[in-house]
């Protein structure tokens, strides 16, 4: 029986928050070369990739792009407990998580205007730079994208919220990345990003909760396009073509 994608994104992620916890990986270490790496889990280059940029997208790990990819400095954020939520977030409808996300983020972006920090700020600077270099390269650009989302619930400075968010997060990531190759505009996105940023920065606290409700309501729209696209190009070709057909069956009936 085959290993599904999600499978292998949690052997990677097991396997390095096993070397973390051991003491076998430390904070700024650098992790074996790819090649090496996937062959030492017996997988895929392109599923290690995946798990790498799950870990990335949860703070776990530091892609730096021609050099390597690091621990992170921060403490890891891939205990068994966030884990287990991910299973039951997949049984979520997509409106559900875009609802949850909208009364949570818009709030924690009014917070993080009024509490952020001088390092909260050059943080998400530097993720909004990396998501306008990585336009061309959707899966890439992804990890950063859930990463400054990740950096408003820090800047929020109230761990309980923060922690509902980092419920979601891992969740958010494991279903964007199915279809995130099929985004159509990744520069309206970072705009939207550089909006919410702004009034942070500005510390506008209004401002920031309508940049952050605006985003995700195009958000919702844009991945539903891609889910959309993503299904009809799984669809299998024989049944997509009896359903053309079907459709020019009643076109030509409405027309006769």
């Amino acid at each position: 029986m085959p290993k599904t994608d999600t499978h292998l994104t949690m052997r990677v992620v097991e396997h390095i928050r096993s070397l973390i916890e051991s003491g076998g990986l430390q904070p700024g270490d650098r992790i074996p070369p790819e090649r090496e790496f996937a062959r030492r889990l017996r997988i895929s280059r392109a599923s290690l990739r995946t798990g790498i940029g799950y870990l990335a997208a949860m703070g776990v790990m530091d892609i730096r792009h021609g050099v390597g990819t690091f621990v992170a400095a921060g403490p890891p954020v891939i205990g068994k407990a966030s884990l287990s939520l991910l299973g039951a977030l997949h049984g979520f409808q997509s409106w559900h998580m875009f609802e949850a996300r909208r009364i949570l983020e818009s709030e924690l972006a009014a917070l993080a205007a009024e509490r952020r920090r001088e390092s909260h700020l050059t943080a998400m600077a530097e993720r909004i730079r990396d998501m306008d270099a990585m336009a061309g390269s959707p899966a890439e650009y992804l990890v950063h994208d859930v990463r400054f989302h990740r950096l408003i619930a820090e800047a929020s400075a109230n761990p309980i919220l923060a922690a509902l968010m980092e419920t979601i997060t891992s969740a958010l990531y494991d279903e964007r990345r199915k279809t995130v190759e099929r985004a159509r505009n990744l520069k309206e996105s970072t705009d939207q990003h550089q909006e919410i940023y702004r009034s942070i920065q500005a510390g506008h606290a209004a401002e920031a909760r309508a940049a952050m409700e605006r985003h995700l309501t195009l958000a919702q729209s844009a991945q539903d396009l891609e889910a959309a696209a993503a299904a009809d190009a799984n669809e299998r070709p024989e049944r997509k073509a009896r359903r053309n057909a079907a459709g020019q069956q009643q076109l030509s009936l409405r027309h006769s």
